[in-house]
């Protein structure tokens, strides 16, 4: 009879949360609900006037604090779910804030055609984009330096890259 051949290691079992893909869609999905959440609050605000603050061009203090919002939480996505999770995020924006643009069934227009609103749609999308270009170091766990007298740190990892594999 031939040789056995030794059986090879079982593979730990994940749960369907833990695989890669599944995780990715799970955030970038609960990413997208956030974007529409921020989307709805920020449509309805950014035409506020706050604390008495006039901006150049009759706007309020709601649309810094819209733009600011959506920065943030732009920045939280792109940390929690990577790109997938900042992707859903500007789609979610973007479909609440394209849905709310539309004329209402009684002629009423939470967007309208206004410098403001312009702003805060454009405006929007580009503090989505610019949070893309955010360096990939700012979302990463792993140290940028090594300590300055050169000896790894615990902080540093292993000495050899390859140990932890």
């Amino acid at each position: 009879p031939p040789p056995r051949r030794p059986r090879p290691a079982p593979r730990a079992r994940r749960g369907p949360v833990e695989t890669g893909t599944r995780r990715r869609a799970g955030r970038g999905a609960a990413c997208a609900l956030v974007g529409a959440l921020v989307g709805l609050v920020g449509t309805v605000a950014h035409r506020a006037h706050l604390l008495g603050v006039d901006l150049p061009g009759g706007a309020g203090l709601g649309i810094v604090l819209a733009l600011l919002t959506v920065l943030a939480a732009a920045t939280l996505a792109r940390a929690w779910g990577g790109m997938a999770g900042l992707l859903g995020f500007g789609i979610g924006w973007v479909v609440v804030v394209q849905l709310l643009s539309l004329e209402g069934p009684g002629g009423d227009v939470l967007v309208p055609s206004e410098p403001v609103g312009y702003v805060w749609i454009y405006g929007g999308m580009l503090v989505v984009a610019a949070a893309a270009f955010l360096p990939r170091s700012w979302f990463s766990d792993r140290p940028v330096r090594t300590a300055q007298h050169g000896r790894p740190t615990r902080h540093d990892g292993p000495e050899n890259p390859l140990a932890s594999r």
